[in-house]
Order: C-alpha cells, then sequence, then structure tokens
C-alpha cells in the first residue's frame, strides 16, 4: 500500500471521543507508509489525548485553534485544506458528524473540514444508543449523499461499559479505507477472481499433503483489485490472514474443493488471476483413522488432481488469465511451456529457494523465497513473447503493478 500514499499530505481529524488514544496508532501506521501526516484535533479530544503526543508522533505542530495562523502569516485551516490530498476523521463522534452534516464551522476541526475539497473518510465511534440514535442515522446518510466516506463502526464491549456496534475499527482497517479513496478506480466494473494459499490433501483424519503457501500474494492482488473498484471474489485455500474488506471470501481445503468453488465463480467474470499453490496429487485412498506407526516402510499412493489452470484456458472465452509459476530451475522455459499450454495472457513466474541476493534471474543460485514472504521478485511473461523482469518488492506494491499490465491488455 505504501506507493498509493506514499508523499501524500494526509490530515488526521480528532473529536472527543474515548477512542482518540487508537489515532496515534493510525499516525504510526500512516507515517510507516511514508506520507506526510498533520493532525487537528477538537478541544475536547484533548481531553483524551494530549496534542503533544500527536506533534512528537507527527513532527508537525498540532492545529487546535481556528485563530492561529501559519508561519507565514496565513489562515492555517485554509493553508492546510488547500495542501491535503486526504482526511481521516478519527474518532468522529456525532458532534462532530452533525456539525459537518449541517454546515456548522465553530471550531478548528469542523472549520477545516468545512473548507476541503478532498476525500475526507469518516469513522463513527460511539456508544451503541447513541450511534443507534435516528438524528444521528440522518446525518450519517446526509454525509454519504454529500460524498464522504463512511467508515462503519465494528461491534463489540465499549468503553461504557456496553457492548454493541459503536467502536472504531482497528487502525490497520482504517488505513485500508484510506487508500481504498486515495486508489484510481479504473477496474470499476470488472468482476475478478483470485485464488490464493495452499490446499490440502488428507492422508488420514490428521496428515495431510500441502505445501508452504502462504496466501499473501492472492490476497493482496484481491485487496489491490477491489481498491481500484473491482467486484472480487477471492477463494482461499487454508491461510492465517484476515480476509480483504468488501471482499467476496469462499474457502476451500482440497483441490476438489478449490476446482469447484473456482468453477462456480468464474462464470461472466472479467480477469481470472490463479494465485494459489494447489496440490497436483492426492492420496488414492484416505484413511479413515489415523494411521498407527509401524516398524516397516508404507507406501503412499497418489493419483492427480485436476488441472485447474489448464481447463480455466481450455474453456476461456473474453476474459484475460493469468497464472503464477513458482520454479526451483529452468524458470523461463518452464514458465513459458505452462503459458502456452494453459492458454494464459500472463505468467508471473518466480525462481524460489534460499535467500540469496541478485539480479540475475537466469541463476538458479540466486533465487527468491516467496513462501510466507511480504515480498516478492517476479518475472512477467506475456503471451504476445514480451518478458518483463521485476526487482524485489512488497507484495502489495507487485499486485499493483501485476494489475496496471492486466489493464493494458
Amino acid at each position: 500500500m505504501r506507493h498509493i500514499i506514499k508523499d501524500k499530505n494526509i490530515v488526521i481529524g480528532i473529536s472527543g471521543g474515548i477512542a482518540a488514544y487508537k489515532s496515534a496508532e493510525l499516525l504510526r501506521l500512516i507515517k510507516k507508509q511514508d506520507a506526510n501526516v498533520r493532525v487537528v484535533m477538537t478541544h475536547n479530544a484533548g481531553y483524551f489525548v494530549n496534542p503533544l503526543t500527536f506533534e512528537a508522533l507527527s513532527g508537525k505542530p498540532v492545529y487546535t485553534d481556528p485563530f492561529e495562523k501559519g508561519g507565514n502569516t496565513e489562515i492555517r485551516h485554509i493553508e492546510w485544506a488547500e495542501n491535503t490530498d486526504a482526511v481521516v476523521l478519527a474518532p468522529a463522534t456525532a458532534n462532530i458528524i452533525g456539525k459537518i452534516a449541517n454546515g456548522i464551522a465553530d471550531d478548528a476541526l469542523s472549520t477545516f473540514l468545512l473548507a476541503v475539497t478532498c476525500p475526507v473518510l469518516i469513522c463513527p465511534s460511539m456508544n451503541t444508543n447513541m450511534y443507534n440514535k435516528i438524528s444521528v442515522k440522518r446525518n450519517i446518510e446526509i454525509l454519504k449523499k454529500d460524498g464522504y466516506f463512511i467508515v462503519e463502526p465494528v461491534s463489540g464491549e465499549l468503553a461504557c461499559g456496553t457492548s454493541g456496534q459503536g467502536r472504531l475499527p482497528d487502525p490497520e482497517q482504517i488505513l485500508d479505507r484510506l487508500v481504498y479513496c486515495l486508489c484510481p478506480k479504473d477496474f470499476k466494473d470488472k468482476r475478478v477472481v483470485v485464488t490464493a494459499g495452499p490446499t490440502r490433501e488428507h492422508i488420514d483424519p490428521v496428515r495431510y499433503i500441502s505445501n508452504p503457501s502462504s496466501g499473501k500474494m492472492g490476497y493482496a492482488i484481491a485487496r489491490a483489485a477491489e481498491h481500484r473498484g473491482a467486484d472480487v471474489t477471492l477463494i482461499t485455500g487454508p491461510v492465517n490472514l484476515e480476509p480483504p474488506v468488501n471482499v467476496k471470501t469462499v474457502s476451500a481445503v482440497s483441490a476438489d474443493d478449490m476446482a469447484k468453488a473456482v468453477f462456480d465463480s468464474v462464470e461472466h467474470c472479467d480477469i481470472i488471476i490463479k494465485t494459489a499453490a494447489v496440490a497436483d496429487y492426492r492420496p488414492k485412498e484416505k484413511a479413515r483413522q489415523k494411521i498407527k506407526k509401524s516398524l516397516g516402510e508404507i507406501t503412499l499412493i497418489l493419483q492427480k488432481n485436476e488441472d485447474i489452470l489448464f481447463k480455466l484456458g481450455e474453456n476461456k472465452n473474453n476474459h484475460i488469465l493469468v497464472g503464477f509459476a513458482a520454479e526451483t530451475q529452468n524458470l523461463e522455459e518452464n514458465a513459458k511451456d505452462k503459458l502456452a499450454r494453459k492458454n494464459l495472457d500472463i505468467i508471473v513466474g518466480n525462481l524460489v529457494g534460499e535467500r540469496i541476493d541478485g539480479n540475475d534471474y537466469g541463476n538458479e543460485d540466486e533465487k527468491s523465497p516467496v513462501f510466507g514472504m511480504d515480498t516478492n521478485k517476479a518475472v512477467f511473461f506475456f503471451r504476445n513473447g514480451d518478458t518483463e523482469y521485476l526487482p524485489l518488492m512488497e507484495k502489495d506494491m507487485l499486485a499493483h503493478v501485476l494489475l496496471d499490465r492486466i489493464r493494458d491488455l
């Protein structure tokens, strides 16, 4: 996500709610994406978190007084509004929501918000009964119609001791929605199916054949496609990852499960991106009970699973089909063979193995530990014969590069 908001000017608006403490972590996360962050606070917000906290974290003065002037004598709320790429209002109390919805500007934050023209992300946070009040719901609907982005509060235990909807979402989720606001929507009205993660082929109830795929690449692609406006279905094997926001997620365990889910989902889709590391073989017979250890060897007979990607290519219509190839040797030869055999438009190739730095993809001693890492070093092979070598980069960034190439097709 870093390259989406890198060098962007982001303002965090903080109103007087107990969840204001979460805004410090949100600021840290946004700064970690190499964005420039400034803070505007209401007077009441200062009762919950001291402005000095945000000055220390942002390295910039906090704006709390609408009558303050900037260093160049310009009115600060106008100066900041003109140089801001996005605003995140977190937490947003019922009070500040009502002010924005009705055009009231009587403090630093509401005055600043009235002057901005950039995207504004509003994150309501309050007691459940307050959130469900007709007047508050009405004000939120007004904000939606006026073009504000609303991040709905989550359910859980609240500071007041009650439980229900009204909690501020985790900072990571708010950051995700901020990136969504700033992403171009060049995949709007496109239906994208992404597969991710490993499959498990059970030998008995407690043992299975699988692989080290973490699912991170597929999840990054699904998230990036959603950020860019696509209608995304993610079909995932067993992984330890939170599903991306606003993405239909379908779980699969075995290769058979994955095949059924894929073929049920691809009708009328525009783009299929198959990153899942599906097992090529499964045990011919699965024991009903745990196989007990014996003194001798045992023989495991495997039978071939259905080749999902081959079948997709065989029945290809007008959709774009993208595959992945993790190889330990002969990357170009093996990837190009797979590209042709399976009727793909693009195949993303990796040499996998131990981590050794280098740029020569033809050298089998220089491999990338793709599985489980947050980074990937890939080569794109295209149907028309073109090849694109990419440097080591974060998987989130690689996902957007891949979507750029798909868009160009």
